[in-house]
């Protein structure tokens, strides 16, 4: 379960390269325009700390998976979304500043989140408790990869528009390679644990996977909230931080149980997949007319 120099070195620093040029494509205003209509903000939130904790119990304790992999599919539902999550939300042309706030505001309240969940899994699954807690550096390593180069592309754009406009075309090609990448290399690298525990944990992952995008979709939708939007917040939930689990559940300081990185190992590889198709789909779509959303 241990992460290559390739996962481990390369992809935050590709990660880094390409939330910057994200970063060329926004303007202040995006940002001043979420938090000026926070609806769409606060049902995310909703969403990712109320409802997919719920849903994921349900699946788990239905399932009758075994003690640490039940645990770690609900650390999984406790994470915040991922750092690609606002690549998608790009290249699906959603709305990127949204994506933005709400991976960082779902970050730093994993902190209480992330122990309070896990505690609860814990005692649910053992029968007992232990003092799990979230390191603020753990935290901290998400906004460093994913808000802070974003903001900087803000300002550049804000200082040289025709440049930013310039490279918005090519940051877009590379992160299209980029996830082509991602994914063949995951599927090589982790197709032992493809091999091990497809039949056990795949299908529950796909399920609460393909039930994220579905509620992160579908609940905001059925609030009026704008189709762009509705995007950004289906990439958001739907993809979580699996590596922050990982390391959640190795870390000899917190959980210190391989079993229960299993769940989020599968998660980023297949979360990957479906959101590569989700992306594929959406855009193919594009020239359809979008039906209001309903209400």
């Amino acid at each position: 379960m241990q992460s290559s120099a390739a996962l481990s070195i390369g992809l935050p620093v590709v990660l880094c390269i390409i939330m910057l040029g994200l970063g060329l494509s926004l303007k202040l205003d995006d940002f001043r325009r979420v938090l000026h209509r926070p609806q769409a903000v606060l049902i995310g939130l909703v969403c990712q700390i109320v409802i997919l904790p719920v849903i994921c119990f349900g699946l788990t304790y239905a399932s009758g998976l075994p003690p640490a992999i039940a645990v770690g599919m609900m650390l999984l539902a406790a994470s915040p979304g991922g750092t690609s999550a606002t690549l998608y939300t790009h290249l699906a042309r959603g709305d990127v500043a949204l994506s933005i706030t709400l991976t960082a505001l779902t970050s730093a309240l994993s902190i209480i989140a992330v122990p309070l969940i896990a505690n609860f899994a814990l005692v649910q699954f053992y029968g007992e408790a232990a003092a799990v807690y979230l390191e603020f550096s753990q935290v901290a390593q998400i906004f460093v990869i994913a808000v802070v180069p974003a903001m900087v592309g803000v300002m550049i754009q804000s200082r040289y528009p025709a440049f930013a406009q310039r490279l918005e075309r090519p940051v877009k090609m590379l992160a299209m390679l980029f996830l082509a990448a991602v994914v063949i290399f995951a599927l090589v690298s982790q197709w032992g644990l493809v091999a091990t525990w497809g039949a056990t944990v795949g299908t529950i992952v796909v399920v609460f996977n393909l039930m994220s995008l579905a509620v992160g979709y579908f609940v905001p939708r059925l609030f009026r909230i704008e189709y762009p939007q509705a995007i950004a917040l289906a990439m958001s939930i739907g993809m979580h931080n699996a590596a922050l689990v990982i390391a959640v559940a190795l870390s000899k300081h917190m959980l210190g149980n391989s079993e229960m990185a299993i769940p989020p190992a599968a998660y980023g590889l297949v979360a990957y997949i479906t959101g590569g198709v989700l992306v594929w789909v959406l855009n193919r779509r594009q020239t359809v007319p979008i039906r209001p959303a309903p209400g």
